[in-house]
C-alpha cells in the first residue's frame, strides 16, 4: 500500500504527460503481483466498492472532528480525500503493526458491507500515514483524479514490458484484474491470454483533424460524421456484447442489441436513437431516422433500462466498417473492398437494428464544405474523409482518415456561479456555469442558466479567473461561489436542445469557453430567445 501511495502522490504532483508514463513503467515493473493488477485496475476506474461511498468518508469526520472546521477544511482544500487525510486524528494505539499490502486492503474493501463500512474503514485509516489514507479513499470511493486516463495507463502498460499498446488492448478489456495473464504474458514471456470464442474488444481506428492537411478529395471517400456514441458490437460463440470507445462493455445498457447480431462479427458503427417516436421527434430527428444525442442521453449510463425506455427511445447502430466477419480478418483490407463487404452485409441484418452510414458525394472540397456547412441535422457533428485504400489500423494514423467537423455555434453567455476544479486545478475555481438573459436585462430580466465549462482558457487566463471569482464572490453555497453578473464568455457549442431538466428550458451540446470578454458589458450578452432559435424542430 505504501508503494502505490507513493505512486498516486507522484502523480498527483506532474503534469508531464511523459512522466507519468515513466512513474506508471517504473511502478508496474517492481510492485509485485497481486497488487501492481489492482493498482492498474484502480487507475483505470476498473474496481468498484459499493460499500463505501463519500458520505461514508464525511460522516466517519464529523464523528472526530467539528464539522463547522471539517466543513472549512474541505471548502478551502476542494478535495474530500485530500481533507480527510491531513485531518483524520492519530491513533491512540501506536503498536507498530505489519505494512498493508494493495492486495488486503482491496480484498477487505470487497468484503465491506454497508452495515461494516464505516468501523472497517475507520480501522484502516489508523494503520496508515497520510498518504496512505489519501489513496485509500481515492481507492475505495473510486475518484483517482490524479490526471491518468485508461489509453495513458494501457501505454505505460506497454512501456513497461516493451509490449504494443494494441495488442494490450486487445487483451485488456476480455480480462479481469488484477489481470494475472497479461502480466504472465507481457512481464514474464508466457504465451498471450487464450482468447477464443471471447466477445471481446478491438482497438478502434481514429482521425485526425483535417485541418490544414493537403487531401486530394480523388483519394478519399466522404462520409456523415454522426453525433451519436462510437460503439463496437462483437458476436462470438453465440455472445454479443457492445463496446464504447474506451473499451468499457456497456451491453447492459443496450439490451436490444444483443440478440439482433445473426453471425459472428466485429463491427464498427455509431449508436444513434431512433426518431420514431413522440418522445425521439420532439428531442430532434425525423421520424425513423436519428434523434438528437439529448435523446440519447436519455439510455446512457443506466445500469437497469425500463420498457418505457426501450420503447420511446430505441437504440440502433448506424454502421461505418467491418473489422471480422464470420471468421475471417478484414482489418488489413482497403477501405474500398470493407465498404463493399459491410454494403453486402446489409440485407443479412435487421433493419429495425442496423443501417449504413451514407457517403457525400461532391465534386470538389468547395463543394463538399458547402455540404458541410448546411448540415446543421441534430444528430450530425461533420464530415470524415477515409482514404479508399487504408487498412483498418488501431489509433490515429497520418494520412488515413481525417475529420472535418461542423464551424461551431457561438453565443455570449454571462458567468453565474463558479467551482474548484480536481487534481491539479483543486485549488483553483475552474469550473464555470453562464447564462442568458429571459428577456431585456434593462427591463428586470432573469439571468438563466444553460450550460456548464471547465476547458477554453490558459493557465494564466484561469489566474486571472479564479482572482475574478475570489474578488467578486456574492454567496457561497459548499463548494460552489455565485459571482456578480459582470463577466461575459463567448461559449462555443455544437448545438442546443430543449430540456425539461434546466430552468431555462435549454442544454447545449459540448459547450466550451472560445473567449473571455472582459471588454463587454453583462447586458449586451445573448438572450435565451437566441439560443431557442437555433433548436431543430
Amino acid at each position: 500500500m505504501e508503494e502505490f501511495a507513493a505512486l498516486l502522490d507522484a502523480l498527483v504532483y506532474t503534469t508531464s504527460r511523459n512522466r507519468k508514463l515513466a512513474l506508471i513503467a517504473a511502478y508496474l515493473r517492481s510492485c509485485p503481483d497481486p497488487d501492481r493488477g489492482w493498482a492498474l485496475a484502480a487507475l483505470t476506474d476498473g474496481l468498484d466498492f459499493p460499500a463505501v461511498k463519500s458520505s461514508t468518508v464525511r460522516n466517519l469526520m464529523m464523528e472526530r472532528i467539528d464539522p463547522v472546521l471539517w466543513a472549512l477544511s474541505r471548502d478551502f482544500v476542494g478535495d474530500t480525500a485530500e481533507t480527510a487525510s491531513l485531518l483524520w486524528p492519530e491513533p491512540q494505539d501506536t503498536a507498530p503493526q505489519p505494512p498493508l499490502a494493495l492486495a488486503e486492503v482491496v480484498e477487505r474493501l470487497l468484503a465491506f458491507t454497508r452495515a461494516s463500512a464505516a468501523k472497517e474503514l475507520a480501522a484502516l485509516f489508523d494503520r496508515l500515514d497520510t498518504k496512505g489514507r489519501y489513496a485509500l479513499i481515492k481507492l475505495a470511493t473510486g475518484g483517482m483524479r490524479v490526471g491518468v486516463s485508461a489509453r495513458l495507463a494501457k501505454t505505460a502498460f506497454a512501456q513497461a514490458f516493451d509490449v504494443a499498446v494494441e495488442e494490450v488492448e486487445e487483451y485488456w478489456h476480455a480480462l479481469s484484474p488484477p489481470y494475472a495473464e497479461l502480466f504472465d504474458w507481457a512481464a514474464r514471456g508466457g504465451p498471450a491470454p487464450d482468447l477464443e470464442g471471447v466477445p471481446r474488444f478491438r482497438p478502434f481506428m481514429l482521425a485526425h483533424p483535417l485541418e490544414n492537411a493537403e487531401v486530394d478529395l480523388a483519394e478519399y471517400a466522404a462520409e456523415w460524421k454522426w453525433d451519436g456514441i462510437r460503439v463496437q458490437i462483437v458476436r462470438a460463440s453465440g455472445e454479443t456484447r457492445v463496446y464504447s470507445r474506451s473499451g468499457d462493455d456497456i451491453s447492459a445498457t443496450f439490451p436490444e442489441l444483443l440478440k439482433v447480431l445473426p453471425m459472428d462479427a466485429v463491427l464498427d458503427g455509431e449508436l444513434l436513437v431512433r426518431a420514431n417516436t413522440q418522445l425521439g421527434r420532439a428531442q430532434g430527428g425525423e421520424a425513423g431516422g436519428a434523434a438528437s444525442f439529448n435523446a440519447l442521453q436519455q439510455r446512457l449510463g443506466r445500469k437497469t433500462v425500463s420498457k418505457a425506455m426501450l420503447r420511446d427511445y430505441p437504440a440502433f447502430v448506424r454502421l461505418y466498417d467491418v473489422l471480422l466477419l464470420e471468421g475471417r480478418d478484414w482489418r488489413e483490407a482497403p477501405w474500398k473492398l470493407r465498404r463493399t463487404t459491410l454494403e453486402g452485409l446489409m440485407p443479412r441484418l435487421p433493419a429495425s437494428h442496423f443501417d449504413l452510414s451514407q457517403l457525400v458525394e461532391a465534386e470538389d472540397f468547395a463543394a463538399l464544405a458547402a455540404i458541410r456547412d448546411t448540415a446543421r441535422d441534430e444528430a450530425i457533428e461533420g464530415l470524415m474523409l477515409k482514404h479508399r485504400d487504408s487498412p483498418y489500423v488501431a489509433g490515429r494514423k497520418a494520412a488515413l482518415w481525417y475529420k472535418w467537423k461542423r464551424d461551431p455555434l457561438l453565443i455570449d453567455c454571462v458567468v453565474m456561479y463558479a467551482q474548484r476544479g480536481s487534481g491539479k486545478r483543486s485549488s483553483f475555481y475552474s469550473d464555470y456555469t453562464f447564462g442568458c438573459w429571459d428577456g431585456d436585462p434593462d427591463t428586470g430580466a432573469e439571468l438563466l442558466p444553460v450550460g456548464k465549462a471547465y476547458s477554453g482558457f490558459t493557465d494564466a487566463e484561469l489566474k486571472k479567473l479564479d482572482q475574478f471569482v475570489r474578488q467578486n464572490t456574492l454567496n457561497k453555497f459548499g463548494p460552489v461561489r455565485e459571482v456578480t453578473r459582470q463577466l461575459v464568455f463567448e461559449v462555443a457549442f455544437d448545438s442546443v436542445h430543449s430540456s425539461k431538466r434546466h430552468k431555462s428550458g435549454l442544454a447545449m451540446r459540448f459547450p466550451r469557453i472560445h473567449r473571455i470578454r472582459w471588454d463587454k458589458p453583462a447586458h449586451e450578452a445573448d438572450r435565451l430567445e437566441s439560443l431557442r432559435a437555433l433548436i431543430k424542430d
